[in-house]
Formats: structure tokens, sequence, C-alpha cells
């Protein structure tokens, strides 16, 4: 993805310090990660969830892009495998 900076909200950056996510890791995976959902009707700007692999750990992390294309980190998280399929990729359907 490309980007003209990275801004990281609040949230963002809590949920980073909560996890042991590191600056680096979310960098790498908007750089390198692939888009595995999107939601353009987001407001104020449309957004995606991002998915990268390091290692053994799935991170997903969810930006969106402001009107100067600026990447803004909404929230970075390791998917739960209970949640989510093998791929990391999928929800599993609700019981």
């Amino acid at each position: 993805m490309d980007c003209n900076g990275i801004i990281t909200s609040l949230h963002a950056f809590k949920r980073m310090l909560e996890r042991n996510i590191t600056p680096e890791q979310v960098e790498e995976a908007i750089a390198y990660g692939e888009i595995i959902k999107e939601h353009p009707d987001d407001k104020p700007y449309a957004s995606m969830l991002i998915l990268k692999i390091f290692g053994q750990m799935p991170l997903h992390i969810v930006i969106s892009k402001n009107e100067v294309g600026a990447c803004i980190v909404i929230t970075v998280y390791v998917p739960d495998i209970e949640v989510w399929e093998h791929d990391f990729k999928t929800k599993k359907p609700l019981p």
C-alpha cells in the first residue's frame, strides 16, 4: 500500500502497546500486507483490513487513507483462531 505518511490513532497506539506490536511491524504490514477486506462506505474515509504474517504471528491492521494520501492506522490486533479461519482472511460462520 502506498502511503503519503502514516498516522497512528491514539486507539491503535494503545492497542499496539497492549499487544506488543511494534511500529515497524505496522509499517511492514501496510507496505507489504494483503488487503483482505475493504469498507468503501466507512466515514470519514473508506477503510480496509490488511493481513501480514510475521513468522507464526498473523497481524490484522485496519487503516484508512485521507484526502492527501496519508494512511491512518485505526486499530491493530492478532486475529483470534476462534473467530477466523486458518488463513486469517475469512471469519468463521457464527454458531
